[in-house]
């Protein structure tokens, strides 16, 4: 009996030592090397790699990923131990950076990017873009596309359409940009009038400090007359949960108001929130809780961990006919239009939970895009923090992984849409003329009214506009989630 009893602690000794193994045990009881690497640091590293390996999307293409890598766990210590620098690590660790993977990201402190997420920011409050008239000279400018309602731009005087071209009386340049424009939370910025493409200074200025900016993502809900057609016309800038229910507002207006069309103007729409797009769908189409909205797939061995967990409905989303409780909001019913056509505004902004909207109603819905191409953001990230197997978060750190860990399907399967969604009507906006939103000659709402209405669309194959410029760069690229698409995990239920 002995000698069987020994046998068996001996195997479960055994299995214990092959989970740590797999799962490189918990990260608040790693071994450091404090000659090499601090402990904490090590912690880091640590929790770096295993969350990378247990959810990573693409973790059967990073061979530095997996267990068969290390001949023990002293070498994969003296791996984690050559990282000194946690970015780095993490870089190293995605697959075909900046190419395949072009969207995970970590950072040191996860309640600035919990912030981030709800629209919270420091900024002026100005969404624009950076161009180059001349690629014979680094001189560039820039031109605002919307002023956040209520922030120092907007307060100041600024709007849609202005155009920028120095910063602390110093011409906007190629080199200096970042510095004058990105890295500086107070500056004068001075401004010029453009006619014909000719850019000429035009002696104003406005002095601006950026605060804690929140910008509500329903920039403009209206219903527009047309010739006796009721449009409902929703410009909406990002898929932020905290405005679930004011969106749902919007959609009893449409309702109240009889709309008979919808338009959503996702033009400058870089993505957010999966949840939120589940909403918005059902506000638009059905709160029919029966149907499938789209389907998540995520890597092998989580994705069986999920479902051995949580059954196999746990990949299937489907339509809401409710916004669900939180802890500062009650449930509230989904206010449906049980609309069958919507058209969308689409640009080269136009990204992730954006995407999904437009693959996701396709199955049921015709879905007509006006604009340009959208990005091809098929996948979405999740934001996991450093528990342990117990549920405890890591008192001595606070970084946060946002990998991507899962890809997006609709109902039929489609799914990798890599070069984004093509307009089915092309049309441009015109830095020379950027009217105000929900003015009905502004280029790329006349455009879609006009194909609402059976009218030719205007030929923009042959319209300069804003592509007679070189791209520098748009607000939104210095923001790291700036075209995220997100799930959210519960991290204390993770694997282990």
């Amino acid at each position: 009996m002995k000698r069987i009893n020994f046998i068996l602690i001996s195997w479960f000794i055994f299995l214990i030592l092959l989970v740590q193994w797999g799962c490189h045990k918990d990260n608040n009881n790693s071994p450091a090397n404090t000659d090499t690497l601090s402990a904490v640091s090590l912690e880091i590293n640590e929790f770096i790699w295993s969350k990378m390996h247990n959810y990573y999307l693409w973790v059967d293409n990073v061979p530095n990923l997996s267990n068969s890598q290390f001949a023990n766990e002293s070498s994969w210590v003296s791996y984690l131990e050559g990282y000194s620098d946690h970015e780095k690590l993490f870089n190293d660790l995605l697959y075909n950076h900046g190419i395949v993977d072009k969207w995970s990201w970590i950072v040191d402190d996860y309640v600035a990017l919990e912030n981030q997420f709800q629209g919270i920011t420091l900024s002026m409050g100005y969404d624009f873009r950076l161009i180059q008239p001349d690629t014979t000279s680094d001189k560039i400018f820039g031109f605002v596309r919307y002023v956040v309602k209520g922030s120092p731009a907007d307060l100041a005087g600024m709007k849609r359409g202005d155009v920028f071209i120095k910063v602390n009386n110093q011409q906007l340049t190629i080199s200096n940009y970042q510095s004058l424009l990105i890295d500086n939370n107070s500056y004068i910025l001075s401004f010029a009038s453009i006619s014909n493409y000719i850019i000429t200074p035009n002696n104003k200025s406005v002095s601006l400090t950026a605060i804690e900016v929140h910008e509500n993502p329903i920039y403009m809900d209206t219903v527009l007359n047309v010739n006796g057609t009721k449009i409902g016309y929703l410009v909406y800038n990002g898929f932020m949960s905290d405005y679930d229910i004011q969106l749902n507002q919007a959609f009893q207006y449409f309702k109240d108001q009889g709309i008979q069309k919808l338009i959503l103007d996702l033009r400058y729409n870089p993505g957010g929130s999966v949840q939120t797009a589940i909403y918005l769908a059902s506000m638009i189409y059905s709160t029919d809780t029966n149907k499938v909205f789209l389907e998540s797939q995520y890597n092998n061995p989580f994705e069986a961990f999920l479902e051995q967990t949580y059954g196999s409905n746990y990949f299937i989303s489907k339509f809401a006919d409710r916004i669900e409780k939180t802890d500062l909001t009650p449930e509230i019913p989904i206010n449906s239009l049980n609309l069958s056509q919507l058209y969308v505004i689409t640009t080269g902004n136009t990204a992730s939970a954006s995407e999904i909207i437009i693959n996701g109603l396709n199955p049921y819905v015709s879905v007509t895009t006006i604009g340009t191409t959208t990005v091809g953001k098929y996948v979405a990230s999740a934001t996991i923090k450093d528990y342990d197997s117990k549920g405890n978060l890591n008192p001595n750190h606070k970084w946060a992984l946002q990998p991507i860990i899962l890809k997006i399907a609709n109902s039929v399967g489609h799914t990798d849409f890599v070069n984004g969604f093509a307009p089915k009507v092309t049309a441009k906006e015109d830095i020379t003329n950027l009217l105000p939103f929900g003015d009905l000659n502004e280029t790329l709402l006349k455009a879609t009214i006009d194909y609402i209405e059976g009218n030719s669309v205007k030929n923009f194959s042959e319209l300069k506009s804003i592509d007679k410029f070189r791209k520098v760069a748009d607000s939104k690229d210095f923001i790291p989630h700036s075209s995220e698409m997100y799930i959210l995990l519960n991290n204390k239920k993770l694997m282990p």
